[in-house]
Formats: C-alpha cells, sequence, structure tokens
C-alpha cells in the first residue's frame, strides 16, 4: 500500500520459479519496478505528483486525485538480515519502498506469517 494511494495492491514477484513462501513467490529487496513489480494504488492524492498537482489548481485549489503511476527511487528498504534470495537480501514485512512524489510504499500483508520449527 502506498501512503497517498487510494487501494492497495499485490506485489508481483518475477520471474516464474522464484523459491516459494507459504506457497506464494519469495520477493527480493530488488523487486521495485514501477508497474512490473509495484501496479498502481488506484488514484494518487500526492501534490508532488504532477498530474495531481495540476488538476488540484485547475478545481482552484480542491484536491483532486489522479490516476497512480508508481515512480519508485530505489529498492525496498531494508531488506531481511537473515533470508537471502539469488543473492539478494529478501523482503520482510518491515521493508519500505518510497516514490519519488513522497509516497512511502508499505508491506500490508507479508504472505507468511508464521515459521514452525521442530
Amino acid at each position: 500500500m502506498c501512503s497517498f494511494g487510494a487501494a492497495p495492491a499485490v506485489l508481483n514477484v518475477l520471474p516464474p520459479g522464484r523459491p516459494l513462501v507459504s506457497g506464494r513467490p519469495a520477493a527480493t529487496i530488488l523487486d521495485n519496478a514501477p508497474l512490473v513489480n509495484i501496479p498502481t494504488f488506484g488514484v494518487c492524492s500526492s501534490l508532488a505528483n504532477p498530474t495531481v498537482a495540476a488538476a488540484t489548481a485547475a478545481a482552484l485549489g480542491v484536491l483532486t486525485p489522479m490516476p497512480c503511476l508508481p515512480a519508485t527511487t530505489g529498492p525496498w528498504a531494508p531488506g531481511s538480515p537473515t533470508v537471502a534470495l539469488g543473492g539478494q537480501p529478501g523482503l520482510s514485512n518491515t521493508s519500505q519502498c518510497l516514490c519519488a512524489y513522497g509516497g512511502v510504499i508499505t508491506v500490508l500483508v507479508p504472505g507468511q506469517f508464521t515459521t514452525e520449527v521442530p
């Protein structure tokens, strides 16, 4: 979920064949490509987004959300200190990814909730 988005989205983990965790593909900090890994969050309400700023100005200052096009600025951080996939730190429920328009993208549902140790 993005702090300026209107709806949550599902992280796309590519390519197929990645290791599975709780039946889902495991993500790394490099799964941060806009629209490839991180889909749209519906509409964006950040005034740092040029389309939102223009629409808000045209509406005489009334905040006017516009379609979200994520603009990530780098990899997710922090990565998992104990899990690596293909030499990259795994994604965890504390990882965040930043958007150039000021949004903070966070993991709402990590996909793995518990680990059973025999």
